[in-house]
This record gives structure tokens, sequence and C-alpha cells, in this order.
């Protein structure tokens, strides 16, 4: 039985930033009353009733005098569920009132839910309204369309929604009737796999007509009723009949003038002109054109639909970009490029329509279109080639993570109660031009390969050339397959992990696969990089067809180029076995240095008295790096203080309360045992166990050990005599800050805890001890045992200081991650504070010296954290329509890099570097500075040489090479 969850969900009041209501899920109880309502008559509702205009019910027989409309009332159970947890189930559109509708204070909740469920009812024979859609008089059809039309009229009035919201809205308008608007693709989706779930048979047909439809699929489609007849119901021959109407409708001829009728609403004159002219090409010339023509007016209407004064021309226009879009699937289907050249046209032509279609930001599209130009001059060069792959490449996938940022909130809450609402992502792309641009993509990708000698190996995935590699390294484990919650998730650090999105809080695995890249800079990625874990980034449909491979055992490499190998371990060959053989996989295990290591330092340091040499000294190298920024870069870094480890080792050899015992004796007992355990021949999984139930039970004393009373009086000087207020007045960082950190070969980053903004004195109090606590955590513990000789002489300083509320931060490594390039900087922002360096899909850039610059990834983050001057962090939300980085600030960060570098070098301290930053008010704050190590055996490894050799990227290829 599915245990109980309650879910506490945060929604962003996006125009006020602030957490508007928490909202509370018995996903159990919403689950079986989902199941209830399957089989009730009425479903979700209770009765009908005329819904007045002035606000009066009336019975059935009863009209409204003043007008109304006639519908279902919810149940007393659907009301409740609205009220308590913000869950709309089986909405009727006619009579909502469109405020509560668009759900601005909770990110559009009801709307997107609105959306999620019409996706359910038409996987799942009507879901909650499977017998509730044959209760006569629920909804009326000619009411629902009304009330549609209505909404996007008053919606598309309001100021600058469309601006903020294109994606959100040119979807709703698929989705929501207004008069005469259809969704064929989606329907005739639908319909295949209604009738794949009946019929079993029908699932390759069904798989053929999701993944990449063609006129002849009419004739299949008939061909398979006849040929079984003798074994289909009469309820599936008129699915069928329907179906193949269906497909009908969507592969018909456009009708150029009933496209241009679409223009009546449009009142800009200049617009319409354009719009009719280029729809006027559609019909002439062959398929290219009209891919070409249907892509270019789809744009035109992206980039000016804001000049449209009234809404009734802003929804017409949006129907139709949805008609184009449908136009330009139908002449897709069947239609293969010939040459190399069509090929590409039609590549640069999908991308612009993905963007049209609000994929992308008109911001980030403008970052990408210029690499999707190349001369028609007869050939192209591997590189011109491979610059045009990457950019399409790139729309296509911050096109699906933009999808799935829109409506992941919602999607999670019914993953809840209704794990089917995870086919919503695809069902998305797949109803989208999206889907096809990632079809051409894959030819591409399999030309480039051919031509290069350099084929990604992943299974029997259909589309590897969108699998990227990006940390290079080997392993040799299970494969498990990630969807979900991932919260609490418990991993084998001998296993192979492929993610939706991999948490922040990792524990040690063996590989990772995470759909589109993530966060090339977090902390999880970082260190990865350093210990040589192999990590690539996979395509949604990647990890849907990976899904079968779940639990077996697999090899998987990444080069340092970005070549992928995944293949089942049997199929492994000879020299990829010796990899793993006991004598050569031996891990070069680390010594973390005690012998500077001062412990008799027991008082609190100012900042400016620790520089880059005080690390493993008397405190670890965040708080020694960051004395050294504050001492070369004064007004660019907050004052504070350091407790070193000469504090924690006092307190830890005080007597255990009741125990003849210290702490420090209690942790040194462990290691002790734990080495007896293994000198007696114990499994290592119990030795484990041992110690991290050990650690367990430390990390509780310490959190609850008195402090002395003299560290005490320190802290309350520090206070205010560094910081300028009393402990308990200002709001502080607590950042931990260990000797296993920051190694020549082990960076440790994000092991260990930070407390954000806190300010109340025994808040403050408790956290310090929460920090010193921290080392002897599950996760700290795990990936410390497996890299580190001499795990327990770990010892932890904490970095204190005050908080700056940034209106961005993030990190900025001082070489290309990705291109490996040392004249280029790689810098990834987030909104807020605390940016980048959790995972958040933050806005990423490669800034080389000479200030060009290219957006690696754009932010794919709606919600973001700001300080509360009286302690803890607010919830806000974000707009994406812009970037992070503007002009300005890339110019500041690409000139201080420069600085940064070279004061650094000039005190003996090697680059390159991992700063973390942040801006306000358009000043840079720093608040760390790092080395940035890498795996040098990964890099350097013979096995991954020889799966990416080298390629001479000036090589040309003509343009009419046939395919």
């Amino acid at each position: 039985m599915r245990k109980s969850i309650l879910l506490f969900l945060l929604f962003p009041l996006i125009a006020a930033g602030q957490v508007s209501e928490t909202f509370e899920i018995d996903n159990d109880y919403v689950a079986n009353l989902i199941e209830k309502y399957k089989t009730a008559y009425r479903g979700p509702y209770k009765d009908l009733r005329w819904f007045c205009n002035d606000g009066t019910l009336n019975p059935p027989k009863e009209p409204c005098e003043g007008g109304g409309v006639q519908h279902a009332r919810y149940s007393d159970e659907v009301v409740a569920l609205g009220e308590k947890s913000h869950l709309f189930l089986g909405q009727i559109l006619a009579s909502t009132d469109f405020e509560a509708f668009w759900d601005a204070p909770n990110d559009h909740s009801r709307l997107k839910q609105y959306m999620l469920e019409k996706y359910l009812k038409s996987v799942d024979d009507g879901w909650v309204n499977r017998k509730a859609q044959f209760y006569r008089g629920h909804v009326q059809a000619e009411d629902e369309s009304e009330w549609g039309k209505n909404f996007f009229l008053w919606l598309l009035e309001q100021p600058g929604v469309l601006d903020a919201n294109f994606y959100l809205i040119r979807q709703a308008v698929k989705d929501i009737p207004h008069s005469g608007d259809d969704n064929v693709a989606q329907l005739m989706r639908s319909q295949s796999k209604a009738i794949a779930d009946a019929y079993p048979g029908f699932q390759n047909l069904r798989i053929k007509i999701h993944g990449q439809p063609t006129r002849e699929d009419i004739e299949s489609v008939r061909a398979f009723k006849q040929q079984n007849a003798s074994k289909l119901s009469a309820a599936l021959n008129t699915q069928l009949d329907a179906l193949i109407s269906t497909m009908e409708d969507f592969f018909a001829p456009v009708d150029i003038e009933d496209l241009k009728s679409g223009l009546t609403a449009v009142s800009s004159a200049d617009l319409k002109k354009e719009l009719a002219a280029q729809i006027d090409k559609l019909g002439s010339g062959g398929a290219g054109q009209r891919i070409q023509h249907s892509s270019e007016a789809m744009w035109t209407i992206r980039e000016r639909i804001a000049s449209e004064p009234s809404a009734a021309g802003k929804l017409a226009l949006l129907d139709l970009s949805l008609r184009l879009e449908s136009l330009l699937i139908g002449t897709l289907a069947g239609n293969e490029a010939g040459n190399l050249k069509s090929l590409l046209d039609q590549v640069c032509h999908l991308s612009m329509a993905s963007a049209a279609s609000g994929y992308t930001e008109t911001w980030e599209w403008n970052q990408i279109r210029a690499n999707l130009n190349f001369e028609d001059n007869g050939s192209i060069t591997l590189e011109e080639l491979n610059t045009l792959a990457n950019a399409a490449r790139n729309q296509l996938n911050w096109g699906t993570s933009y999808n799935k940022s829109v409506f992941d909130e919602d999607v999670t809450r019914f993953e809840g109660f209704e794990p089917m609402s995870t086919g919503f992502f695809d069902d998305r792309i797949r109803g989208s031009i999206a889907l096809y641009l990632g079809n051409k993509l894959g030819q591409v990708g399999a030309f480039i390969t051919s031509e290069e000698n350099l084929r990604n190996e992943v299974l029997d995935v259909s589309n590897a050339s969108q699998v990227n590699g990006l940390n290079p390294g080997y392993a040799n484990g299970k494969l498990i397959i990630v969807e979900g919650d991932l919260r609490n998730m418990d991993v084998d650090p001998n296993s192979i992990y492929a993610f939706q999105r991999p948490p922040s809080d990792l524990n040690p695995v063996a590989g990772i696969l995470n759909i589109a890249e993530g966060n090339l800079v977090s902390h999880l990625q970082l260190l990865a990089r350093n210990l040589g874990i192999p990590n690539a980034s996979i395509s949604d449909g990647n990890l849907q067809e990976l899904k079968k491979y779940n639990g077996q055992r697999v090899f998987y490499a990444v080069s340092n180029k970005g070549t992928v190998i995944l293949k089942l371990e049997k199929d492994m060959s000879a020299t990829e076995k010796a990899l793993f053989k006991e004598e050569v996989r031996s891990e070069e295990m680390i010594e973390v240095p005690v012998e500077k290591i001062r412990l008799n330092q027991t008082s609190i340091l100012n900042l400016t008295e620790v520089e880059a040499g005080s690390s493993g000294v008397v405190c670890g190298p965040k708080a020694a790096n960051l004395g050294e920024l504050k001492k070369n870069f004064p007004d660019h870094v907050v004052d504070g203080f350091v407790i070193p480890f000469g504090i924690f080792r006092a307190h830890l050899d005080q007597n255990i309360p009741g125990q003849n015992q210290t702490y420090w004796g209690y942790l040194t007992d462990i290691y002790a045992s734990a080495r007896k355990m293994k000198s007696e021949g114990q499994a290592a999984r119990d030795i484990e166990k041992f110690q991290l139930d050990k650690f367990s039970k430390l990390s509780k004393m310490i959190i609850e050990m008195p402090l002395l009373e003299s560290f005490t009086k320190d802290l309350e000087n520090s206070f205010s005599g560094i910081l300028g207020k009393p402990l308990g007045q200002q709001p502080v960082f607590l950042r931990s800050d260990t000797n296993m950190e920051d190694l020549a070969s082990f960076t440790g980053a994000g092991l260990n805890l930070t407390l954000f903004n806190i300010r109340e004195r025994d808040a403050v109090i408790d956290g310090i001890k929460q920090v010193w606590a921290s080392p002897f955590s599950d996760r700290s513990y795990r990936w410390r045992q497996k890299y580190l000789n001499n795990p327990e002489n770990v010892y932890p300083s904490i970095v204190v200081i005050p908080g700056v509320d940034n209106d961005c931060s993030g990190v900025m490594i001082t070489k290309g991650v990705s291109s490996g390039r040392t004249d280029e900087i790689t810098v990834a922002m987030s909104r807020g504070v605390g940016g980048a360096v959790e995972g958040q899909l933050a806005e990423t850039w490669a800034i080389q010296k000479n200030g060009a610059h290219e957006l690696i990834a754009p932010s794919r983050e709606l919600y973001y954290n700001s300080l509360n001057p009286q302690g803890g962090t607010r919830v806000k939300g974000a707009s994406l329509d812009g970037p992070i980085l503007d002009q300005g600030r890339i110019a500041k960060i690409n000139a201080f890099s420069k600085e940064l570098i070279g004061t650094m070098e000039s005190r003996g301290i090697e680059g390159p570097y991992d700063v973390e930053l942040g801006f306000k008010d358009n000043k840079i704050w720093l608040f760390q500075v790092r080395p940035f190590v890498e795996n040098k055996g990964a890099l350097s490894s013979e096995y991954l040489q020889t799966i990416t050799p080298e390629v001479n990227q000036e090589k040309s290829i003509r343009l009419n090479t046939t395919l």
C-alpha cells in the first residue's frame, strides 16, 4: 500500500515576490478519491445547477432570469480539496472567475492543473470523468468555448502578461476551448494510445504515430483494421475509424485563404500585410519552401505580437501560430531531406519554429541564431557543421528544459497521487515541432559521427548523438533509472544513475547521466569532475529508451572530448575488462595533511588575520582564501571572523556528560574499532554500518554539547567588535570549513554544512554545533571514506560572515570547463543568493579574455532566494524573459577575472580558480576562492583517449552530399 505523504508546497507570488501560502496534500486520500470518481456516474460532481449572472444558483428546471449558464456543481469533497490543498479536479470553465483561474499568486497553478487534467483524460479514458463524461448536462461545450474566448480576451488585455508568459499562454490557447479551435495532433496521439492500451497488437503502429507520423500511416491503420477484423470489438472499430478521420484532418492540404482569414481580427495593418504575404508563399514551391515560410511566419508572430494593440488580434495571432505549427508538422511528415544542405535547412528552420513556439525566450534565440547560419558556397567544414549542430541542439535542450520548468511544480504535485502525470512532459514535446527538430538533429548527428569516425555507443538508443559527455571517467556497475521524487533517496556507490535531475546532496555513485547539462559548476558536478566520476547529459527521449535496461550491469565511459560509451557488461572488450582488475583499478587514495595543524589557537580570528598560508594550520581553505581575498580586494569582501580548528578540538576534549570519556576519545574509538573489525576480516558493509551508527550518535552528542564559557564570551565580543552588532541582532552565514577540502587531488565541495542567514542568538549557537557535527554525516563520511586514507584527521573550522542580499550570485571558473581553454572563463549565475552551487539550472556563459562570450545555457529557475533582514530567506518568483548577466556585468566579471588571476599568481597561489561571487547593485562581492581541481587520471587515461581519436575539423564536406 502506498504510504501517505504530505507535501508542503510553496507557490511564490510573482508580482510581489513573496511566498503566498502553504498547501497540504494527502496523496493516498486524493488517489482513493480519483479511483472512486472513475467509477461514479457523476464523477467529481454533485448535481446540476444554473449559475446565474447575479451570483445565485437555481435548480436545473429554473433558468436564470438575468442570464447564466447551466453545468454540474462540484462535490463537497472537490470543493474542500480546492480550499485546503489548492487542488482542482474535474474543472468546468463556464462561470469560473478569470482571475482565480489565471491564479497568478500561485504561479498559475490552476490553469496548469486544467491542462494536466486534460492530458490525463485523453490517455486514461476520461480519468476522473470516466463515467461522468456521459453525465448529461454536466458541461456545455458552447459555454466552455465562449468562456475560453472571453478569458483570453481578458488575459491578453493585461499589460506585459504575454511577454512574461508567452510559452504558457500559447500552450493554454492549444488546450482551452475558445470557439472553433482544435488540437488535432494531441487528439491523434491520445486516440492511438487508447487503441494500443485496449489492443496490444496496435502498439507498433502507436509508437510510429507518436514518434514520426507520416501520411502513409493512414493506410497502415486501415490495413491493420482489415487484417484484424475478426478480433476487433465494435468499440475498437469505432475508435479506429475515429483515428483515421483525425489523421486525414492532420494531413489535409493547407488552405491558404482559410489561414489568411485568421488575420481578420488583427488590427496592426503592417503586421497583417507582412503575414498575409508570408502565407501566400505557402501555396507555391515544394516542401522545403513551405517549411521555410511557415517557420518565418511563426517567428514574425513571436517577434511582433506585442505590437498588436488589441487582445482579439493577439488571440488570432496565437491561433495562427498554432495552425502554422500544425502545417509545418504535416509538411515534415514523410518529406525526408535528400542531401546535406536540405537537412541543414530543415534543422535551421525548425529551430526558428521552436523558438517561435516559445520554447526559448527571444533573447536566448538571438544568442543561438547566428550559429545556425551557413553560406551556401557548395561546401561546409566539419567545424562549421559541429557549430551549427550544437546551436540547434541548444535550442532543443533549452526548449525541453523550459517546458519542464514551467510545468514541473504541478506535475510533481500530481505525481504524488497519479503516476501517469509524468507523461505530460513527453506529450507536450511530441505534440510540438520540438519532436521533429530532435529527429532531424539525430540525422545530423549520425552524419557527423560518420564523417569523423567518432561515434557515441549508447546501448540501442535511437538518437545517441544527443548524448553529450561532461566529466571524463569510466565505471562498471548496475544502471539505475530514477524518475520522480528524489528526496531521501538511498544510492549504491557502485551503481550508475540516470536522473531527470540529480539531487544536490547526492551520496557517492559510480557514474551519472542526467537530462540536459544542468549546472556545470554546481558542487556535485565539481565533485564528480574532481573524482573522475563519468557524467553525461542525455535527452528525455534517451532516458525513456534506457528504461528497459534498468537494473542491468553496464560499462560506462566518457572521454575528455565528450564521447560516451554505454554498453552491457557482457559486451565489454578485453581492454575494458582490464580497467577493473584490482591491480589496475586501485584508487589513488588521498592523505589529509596534519603535520602543520595548530590546535593551540583557541580564540576567534578576525578574517583579516588569516591568509592563504593559514589553510590547514588554524583553519580550512575557505577562511584562509577568503582572508586572502579580503587583503587584496577589501572593498569586495564583507567583514567577518573565523572559529579555528583549536576551538573545535577544545570542545571535543570535554567529557561527555555522564560518561568517563571525552568526545574526542569517543571519536578515536570509532576508528580504532573499525580498524580492528577490518583486521578480523569483517565485511566492509558491516564496518560501514558500525561507523555510521556511531557517527550518528556522535553528531547528536556534539549538537547537545555545552559550549565553553570562554568561547561564548569570545563569540559575543567578535559580533560586537567585528560585525558591529551584538550576537542575536546580526544575521550571519555559518560556513563549514574543514582541513579535508581543496586538497591537491580532492575538492570536497559541498560535503559539509552551510547555514543561511541565521540571526537569533540560540540559532547561531546551535548552528555552530550543527556545523561542527556535519563532517560526521552519512554523506560526508561516505565521500571521505571512499577517497581519503586518514579520514579520522578531519577538523572543522567555521567562517562567520554577514550575507549580501545579491541580485544574482554564482560561480566563476577561470578556465573553460567544457572547452578546456585557458584563455576563457566559465561563469554560472542564478538570481538571488546561493546561486549555482546547489545544482540550480543556472545561466552559464563562456567568456573569452578578449570579451567574446557565448551562452552555454540559460537559467530555468522560476524561484530564487533573497535574504530577510530579520534572518532566514524569502522565496521570490522570477521571469526568464531577460538574461541575468547583461553586457555590463559580463564585462565587469571578465575584467575582474584578469585582476584576480594576476593577484593570486603573484602571491604564489596557482590556478585555475573556483570563485563564488555575486552582484549587488552592479558591484561584485566575493565569498570564496578555491582551486579548480580536475581528475588528472581521467584526463590522461589511455583508454579514454582511444575512444576520441583526433579529427581534422577543417575537413570540407560537399553540401550536395546524398544522405
